[in-house]
């Protein structure tokens, strides 16, 4: 891509063969055979029928098909007819999930203006923007998208909002002069970029870049680039579940050929290995983590963070490094003033001394000289300008005694209008209005300090004091300007002068100094605690915005981000750094400012490197591409484009940093959740696994049907899961290291525990069978199922945490004693009900059966609690 900024107007029409008269006809049309339209352009996507049948590649699908074909084979058409509605189920799913995640290009077109203003064969004309080609003159005026890269030829006092791809949310002065060394995209004054608005004055510029050439486009190309990455949970589960169907494989092959050897028929031994398969697959596994994620989500949404991607859900959980964008999500984006510097001292805005004339006519020049408006508490206008209206409306209401004081600033406008004025100019820097007060002619000016200073002949130093400026008065100012520059202050310059003379870009000089008056976009003041949050929370927090070095670095301090010792670099710097220096100084690297949106993926790529999960937060386009990059891409709600928040996986309401802690404890609780709930299957599917190997190895009849198992896995499983779920986090929550994403979830702690709990009920169902067995093997069949049932609802309680149900209780989490409620309803009606009983194989039951099964579901969980109570004392 050519550097446009760097080449003058005539090289630069030179170079794409065009006069400032526009293209003929023949020529637009032979360079839109060359180029192309001035449109983006996506990469195929997969139809929904190819999404959907994607989901049925996975190994566990795989068993659970072919054992619903088995079952079919053998004419159990009620547990065929089961397994298809579960995986049919899951993969709608997944595939609603995958179509909503694949917007982003879309909402990038939209960022396309329908129409441009064109100069062709001499003549002003309008035409589709698609239409516009490499060496077209464009017309820019207020109120125009710019709809392709251009450099500028004629300059009208442009400004541009360019917010949306640098990150800086003040509107950009343009110029068209020529620009001379490398320098960052919003430092490129004479260029303007495809996507960005004009907010005043009007430009001539050559398009240099159509298309997918722009720089919208490269953000395009990158986004189409940057793939979806699996979460943590997912490749977990993914490892685990690939783990799992294998030793699945291999013990029902054992099974089956046991069965053979002990002279089985062929397609009986098939069935039992089949009954085996459908025990240890935990069939709604994949249906409750979405349900519980989904229940997460709706947590967070009344917390204002909406969670667009359910699988970013637990990735919160272990995110370590968040980078954070700084307008709007770190501060309030609403420039406040400050501090002040006038008559030689420095002082806050709350401070204005009204019996002084020289802060009485500070105060005037900062509303006079202003275009700004406020509507219902809103600012209007330029951000510097509203600012100095509202400390203008602070100031009056401290000082309701002076009479003129009570005015609101309209008032001060209509009593001193406006005579003459000359309006700022991006050239001159300054802004000089004509008014009389007291019958003289009084000229107010405001700008920068530099520019101002220059044309000041004169000092007020008080009400009495008006003298010469001095070499000494210069350097003062200049220091005192420093000072605030270097603490992320915007500084504005004011003077005056009384004068009859008429009010004209020459006649702005011979003033008298007034004072400095200095702004920030000050931080949130929950920021800072957020910020404080996340550190004990062992997440590391690292601003990246396209401001200027100095300002996000004192912002940074204030915040308590950068620290002593830490290193702020530019976009530029970053740049020239190697893969393997940026590596080596990447965790002390506290502030990125001035950044490309290929800066941003380079940086989030650089902590992924180091095993970190990221967080990466921003609101313009700009953003999307390292959005869709990071672990967890959150967007702004407030001042987010469409595009950040399609390509993000959670969208803040109230672009608020402290959301973001918020939403990853609950985050970590979530996850938690899922792991005990992970435990509870995995345990009672173990019971089962068990109990058939046992009864396989003894040669015994088969121990459970099916469908009885099914029901288990389905129906009174999903019900404690989903419960588990729910369960509240700890108050501690933030007070632990983010998890390793590389550790699995079956660590030795989760697997002995599984084992002993699925071992305890395995026992009590294996004696409930032996017992049923003295009557007849299909009443041992039916004791098996409901003590296996009855325990499993129990063992509910004890996968709420790692803590006994006497520091749990039940009021914490209701849901857990409602799903064992509905859960024991349920098994009355199939061992109750004929239709029941018929449907799922039970035999009827009389009291000493139900005596029976209640005793020896209830004594694994008494074990496991008083197991628990015992190692706490």
């Amino acid at each position: 891509m050519a550097d446009w900024y760097q080449k003058n107007s005539e090289e630069a029409l030179q170079e794409l063969h065009s006069t400032k008269e526009g293209l003929t006809d023949a020529e637009v049309s032979r360079r839109q055979e060359q180029y192309g339209f001035n449109e983006l352009k996506e990469k195929k996507k997969e139809s929904v029928f190819q999404i959907f049948l994607g989901q049925f590649k996975d190994l566990m699908v795989i068993i659970l098909i072919i054992a619903a074909t088995i079952s079919m084979l053998t004419g159990d058409v009620e547990s065929t007819l089961v397994i298809f509605a579960v995986l049919v189920l899951n993969a709608v799913l997944g595939t609603v999930q995958h179509v909503k995640a694949e917007k982003s290009l879309e909402a990038l077109k939209a960022l396309s203006s329908p129409t441009a203003k064109v100069i062709r064969n001499g003549k002003r004309i309008e035409v589709e923007s698609r239409q516009v080609v490499p060496g077209d003159i464009l017309v820019a005026e207020a109120g125009d998208l710019i709809v392709a890269d251009g450099r500028i030829l004629e300059n009208y006092s442009l400004q541009v909002n360019e917010s949306s791809l640098t990150g800086e949310s003040l509107n950009v002065d343009k110029c068209d002069d020529t620009l001379v060394g490398d320098m960052p995209l919003a430092d490129r004054k004479n260029m303007v970029y495809s996507g960005s608005l004009v907010t005043y004055g009007r430009a001539v510029v050559l398009v240099t870049e159509t298309g997918m050439q722009t720089e919208i486009g490269r953000i395009a190309t990158l986004m189409n680039q940057t793939g979806e990455k699996k979460t943590p949970l997912q490749k977990n589960l993914d490892d685990f579940s690939k783990k799992l169907a294998t030793g699945i494989l291999i013990i029902s092959a054992v099974i089956f050929v046991l069965g053979i050897a002990r002279g089985m028929e062929l397609l009986n031994s098939l069935l039992f290995a089949v009954a085996l398969a459908v025990a240890a697959i935990p069939e709604a596994l994949s249906s409750i983590v979405t349900i519980v994620q989904a229940m997460g989500t709706q947590k967070m949404a009344r917390e204002h963070a909406v969670i667009k991607k359910l699988s970013a859900v637990e990735s919160l959980g272990c995110v370590s490094v968040i980078c954070s964008d700084k307008t709007g999500t770190l501060t309030q984006n609403k420039m406040t003033v400050q501090q002040i510097y006038a008559g030689g001292r420095v002082f806050g805005p709350e401070e204005f001394d009204m019996h002084q004339q020289t802060h009485r006519y500070l105060l005037y020049d900062s509303v006079l000289t202003n275009d700004a408006t406020l509507s219902n508490g809103k600012g209007v206008g330029d951000p510097t300008e509203y600012a100095l209206l509202e400390m203008y409306g602070k100031v009056k209401g401290l000082m309701q005694k002076e009479e003129d004081l009570t005015l609101s600033y309209e008032d001060l406008r209509t009593m001193l209008r406006r005579i003459e004025e000359v309006p700022f100019d991006s050239d001159r820097k300054l802004m000089s209005t004509k008014h009389r007060i007291h019958g003289v002619s009084t000229i107010f000016t405001k700008g920068a300090v530099d520019v101002l200073l220059d044309r000041c002949d004169s000092i007020r130093v008080s009400d009495e004091e008006i003298r010469p400026i001095t070499a000494e008065d210069r350097k003062n100012i200049t220091e005192q300007n420093r000072k605030f520059s270097e603490n992320g202050l915007r500084v504005l310059a004011f003077a005056y002068r009384e004068s009859e003379e008429e009010l004209t870009p020459e006649t702005e000089y011979h003033f008298t100094f007034l004072g400095l008056i200095s702004e920030m976009d000050p931080p949130r003041e929950e920021s800072i605690q957020a910020v404080q949050h996340a550190k004990e929370a062992g997440i590391r927090t690292v601003m990246i915005t396209g401001d200027h070095k100095i300002t996000a670095t004192a912002i940074a301090k204030q915040i308590g981000i950068f620290q002593e010792g830490d290193l702020a670099v530019t976009g530029m710097e970053l740049d020239e750094m190697s893969d393997e220096e940026l590596s080596g100084k990447i965790e002390k690297i506290s502030v990125y400012a001035r950044v490309s949106p290929e800066n941003k993926i380079r940086i989030v790529d650089a902590w992924q490197k180091k095993g970190k999960i990221v967080s990466m937060t921003g609101d313009g386009v700009n953003d999307a591409p390292a959005l869709k990059k990071a672990d967890i891409g959150v967007a702004m709600g407030i001042t987010g484009t469409e595009v950040s928040k399609d390509a993000a996986s959670m969208i803040l309401e109230d672009d608020n940093f402290a959301t973001i802690i918020k939403a990853v404890a609950n985050g970590r609780t979530i996850y938690t959740n899922i792991r005990n709930a992970v435990l509870y299957l995995l345990s009672g599917n173990l019971s089962a696994i068990i109990t058939v190997l046992v009864t396989s190895l003894l040669a015994l009849p088969i121990p459970f049907q099916p469908v009885q198992l099914l029901f288990i896995n389905l129906v009174t499983d999903s019900l404690p899961a989903l419960a588990i779920g729910m369960e509240p986090g700890s108050d501690d929550v933030l007070k632990k290291k983010p998890r390793d994403p590389k550790a699995g979830i079956m660590d030795r702690n989760f697997a002995l525990r599984m084992i002993f709990q699925g071992g305890l009920i395995s026992v009590a169902v294996i004696i409930a069978y032996h017992i049923g067995l003295g009557e007849s093997p299909a009443m041992a069949c039916s004791l098996a199922f409901l003590t296996l049932t009855c325990s499993r609802l129990l063992h509910g309680f004890n996968c709420r945490g790692e803590k006994s149900l006497v520091r749990l209780g039940f009021r914490k989490n209701p849901y857990s004693l409602g799903a064992f409620l509905l859960g024991l309803v349920l098994v009355i009606l199939v061992s109750v009900t004929p239709v029941g009983r018929r449907l799922f194989s039970v035999s009827a039951l009389n009291s000493k059966h139900i005596v029976t099964i209640g005793v020896l579901a209830l004594i694994p969980t008494a074990i496991i609690q008083i197991v628990r109570i015992i190692r706490r004392k």
